[in-house]
């Protein structure tokens, strides 16, 4: 949740997390959650030009552009355990586990409708 809050803002991490709904690639372009939405066919290209770009500068340019941004973007340790330990109380709770057994029951991480769809899974839970 650090690192959404941050790229998303306030109000957009919310909505994300607390509603569970998949993101299609061009929504996720215009939140900036992502760099851009392109065809499948495009992004070799776009990768390999991108590389070759980054690869003409100098190794040390290069790093301490990277530690800088990640000094002003990223979150403190501290802050990303207190989440992980969070998120490790809930997922511990009698309700969180239900929800797991249910999922996992109906196909839950095998390639299927409940992986592909779930967003939708996880709302339908709610009203059973």
């Amino acid at each position: 949740m650090q690192h959404l809050a941050r790229l998303l803002g306030r109000g957009r991490a919310l909505e994300v997390i607390l509603t569970s709904q998949d993101v299609d690639a061009d929504l996720a372009e215009r939140y900036g959650w992502i760099n851009c939405a392109l065809p499948d066919a495009d992004l070799d290209e776009l990768v390999a030009t991108v590389a070759a770009r980054i690869a003409s500068f100098p190794v040390d340019a290069i790093r301490t552009i990277k530690q800088v941004v990640n000094e002003v973007c990223l979150p403190r340790a501290d802050a990303v355990r207190a989440d992980a330990a969070r998120f490790q109380t809930l997922v511990r709770s009698g309700e969180v586990q239900d929800r797991t057994r249910r999922l996992f029951a109906e196909g839950f991480q095998t390639r299927g409708d409940v992986e592909l769809d779930l967003g939708v899974r996880l709302a339908d839970l709610s009203r059973r």
